[in-house]
């Protein structure tokens, strides 16, 4: 197995976990959020890809899914184009309403860029400072697992919430 290999499993099993937690939901219930201040499945979906999208197209010196196939129009939010979540209050969260079809669809095209990207990675490539911003500065590799991590974290979120709803 490749470091290619390797983190394409990872982001391949973010993909399944963003599935089984949005697939045959409505976008009420995608948008229900389990007390006010709570993040719903869709804000959730919405922000990893984001994540995902805006860190893997900083790496990649590529455009983000997000601007450059139109998501952005096609979400609608009252968001400049370059959030992703970060720093959102309750309000920006209520405000991320979406079906399952266009949350899927832009999950999987930013995993489609993302595993296209890292097929061609190359393990060398893992030490290559990429934010010197911090102490010690951020390599390719550990930012990767950042994305990683932060991704899974927030998909096991929403397919948690998911599993409360189901329950009611």
């Amino acid at each position: 197995m490749t470091v290619a290999d390797l983190a394409i499993d990872g982001f391949d099993r973010i993909q399944e976990v963003v599935h089984e937690a949005v697939d045959g939901l409505t976008e009420d219930q995608l948008t229900e959020r389990l007390e006010p201040g709570a993040n719903s499945i869709a804000w959730l979906v919405w922000h990893l890809t984001r994540v995902q999208d805006d860190h893997v197209a900083d790496l990649a010196g590529t455009p983000q899914v997000w601007t450059e196939q139109g998501w952005h129009e096609r979400f609608a939010l009252p968001f400049r184009p370059g959030a992703t979540g970060y720093g959102h209050r309750a309000k920006d969260v209520a405000a991320v309403r979406a079906d399952a079809k266009l949350l899927t669809g832009y999950h999987d095209a930013v995993h489609d860029q993302t595993v296209s990207w890292l097929g061609a990675l190359r393990e060398t490539e893992l030490d290559q400072v990429v934010d010197e911003a911090w102490d010690p500065p951020v390599t390719l590799g550990v930012r990767l697992v950042s994305i990683l991590s932060d991704d899974l974290q927030h998909a096991g979120q929403a397919a948690y919430v998911r599993g409360i709803l189901e329950r009611r």
